[in-house]
Formats: C-alpha cells, sequence, structure tokens
C-alpha cells in the first residue's frame, strides 16, 4: 500500500517510508502530532498513529469516509507511558540540581535537601501517576487533578511549588491553561516542566516570565514543530528545550513498527 507521513518516527524501522507518496495518492497516513486533512487524501484507507496523543486525530471525518484509525498497541502504549513518565522525572531532578556548582572555578554551591524540595503534579492520568510513583520517596509531591480537586486549591499548591509538572491532554478546555494567572502564583525561581502538549501553556505569557528570568522552564513539546519561536533564544539558561522525545526509546519504537505493519496487512487483506 502507498504511505504517506508527517512524521519521520518510524523511518528507521518502517523503510517504505522513506518513498513518503503525495498525500493524494496516500492510502495509509502515518502521522505524529501535527495534524491531517482527511479530505485532501481522496485513497485513504487507514490513519497509524505514532503515539498516544488524540488531539490532532480527525475521528470524526475518519468515521464519515469510512478511514480506520489504528493507535499503538496495549503493550506499545504502557512502554510510551511508562518512558515518557522516566523522562519527565528526569526534567524535574534536572531542574533542581540546575545550579549545583561552578567547574570553572571548582565552586561548590549549597542547595536545599532534595527530600524537601515541592513539586506538583499537574494531572493524574497515567503519565502523571506514574511521575508521582517514581518520585514520591525523593521529593516532596503534591497533586492536583480537576477530577479530585477543587480549581481554588490550584492557587496555594502552586505558590509553593519548586517545580510544577504538567500531565494533561490538549483539547478545548485546556489550550493555554497554563496562563499569565497561573504562571503569576509561580514563586521566583520555580521550574515549569511540560512533557504534555505544548499549547496548554500560553507562549506568549510563558516568554514574559521566561525574559525577566522570574521563573524558568524545561519542555520537550512546542507550539509548532521544529520550534523556532522566540523562547529558543533562552535555551539553555532560561528555557531549555529537547526535541520532543519523551517517549523516544528503542523498545517502543520497535512496538511501533509492528503495530504498523500489523495494521498494514489488515488493511491490505481487506483491499483484496
Amino acid at each position: 500500500m502507498k504511505l504517506w507521513k508527517n512524521t519521520p518516527t518510524l523511518d528507521e524501522y518502517v523503510p517504505e517510508l522513506l518513498s513518503n507518496v503525495e498525500a493524494a495518492e496516500g492510502q495509509i497516513a502515518v502521522i505524529g502530532s501535527k495534524p491531517i486533512n482527511v479530505h485532501e487524501m481522496p485513497n485513504l484507507k487507514g490513519i497509524f498513529k505514532c503515539g498516544v496523543g488524540t488531539d490532532n486525530i480527525p475521528f470524526e471525518d475518519a468515521e464519515a469516509l469510512g478511514i480506520e484509525i489504528r493507535l499503538p498497541s496495549k503493550e506499545t502504549q504502557n512502554i510510551i507511558f511508562e518512558e515518557t513518565a522516566n523522562f519527565a522525572v528526569y526534567s524535574i531532578l534536572n531542574a533542581l540540581y540546575k545550579n549545583v556548582g561552578d567547574l570553572e572555578n571548582w565552586k561548590k554551591y549549597q542547595r536545599p535537601f532534595l527530600g524537601n524540595r515541592g513539586v506538583l503534579l499537574v494531572g493524574l492520568g497515567r503519565i502523571g501517576t506514574y511521575v508521582k510513583e517514581k518520585l514520591i520517596n525523593l521529593v516532596n509531591i503534591s497533586t492536583f487533578d480537576i477530577r479530585e480537586n477543587s480549581p481554588e486549591e490550584l492557587v496555594e499548591l502552586t505558590k509553593k511549588a519548586d517545580v510544577v509538572s504538567l500531565h494533561i491532554p490538549l483539547n478545548e478546555h485546556t489550550r493555554s491553561y497554563w496562563d499569565a494567572e497561573k504562571l503569576g502564583w509561580m514563586k521566583d525561581g520555580s521550574f515549569l516542566v511540560n512533557t504534555s502538549r505544548g499549547p496548554i501553556v500560553s507562549e506568549e505569557d510563558l516568554l514574559n516570565e521566561i525574559k525577566n528570568s522570574r521563573i524558568y522552564a524545561i519542555f520537550d513539546v512546542f507550539w509548532k514543530e521544529p520550534y523556532h519561536g522566540e523562547l529558543k533564544h533562552y535555551h539553555p539558561e532560561n528555557f531549555i528545550m529537547t526535541p520532543h522525545i519523551a517517549s523516544t526509546c528503542a523498545d517502543f519504537l520497535k512496538g511501533l513498527a509492528k503495530d504498523f505493519y500489523e495494521f498494514q496487512d489488515q488493511l491490505s487483506s481487506k483491499s483484496n
């Protein structure tokens, strides 16, 4: 079947993707986090998603056009959730240990005991819960989830946190959720960590805080990817960036390739 893609995620494991056809010819679309317009793809039979985020999948349009959608298998999803949580933990610890000394002048900086540092996890889905379980014996964890907490509770929790880590999906209710007001609640010198989706944070409001060096941020996800916005100028001092790699381990990619080939075989058998 003819393959079209908007992500290089599987290129190393699915060689056929290196011969990417035009959208109008594509029978299977392999997508990452970018949107897809199925109305520009008259021959499309199926959409394969390289990840667990569904905010860019046109479910209604696909159903109306008889296009099948396939997400990673449960086994592959478990790897994605676990490794993304691991990377979030790494990012949080990176924030808490950012300024520990000066190698050039062989100077040691005093720092607070890790067990006394406050980390607020916003969102307790699969990944947020995994992060909590991994960090609970290392730092002072607090959590906020809209399904369990009142909105008023978020104010004081944010004010006390040394790190705020976001683990919420992107939808119509969460776009620019972490805005100027919530950024303003964060205490001076604290960190915002985002391994979820870039647009859940207001880019303009975050820029105003970052350029004044009042708070810092570590982002693995962005508003447009690759990201070349103004915040990039503040990397790595105030705004630490990684290229959307939280889940990108070999085991995940191998599992994803297996899932893709099974989906392709399924669609091919239906076409015959």
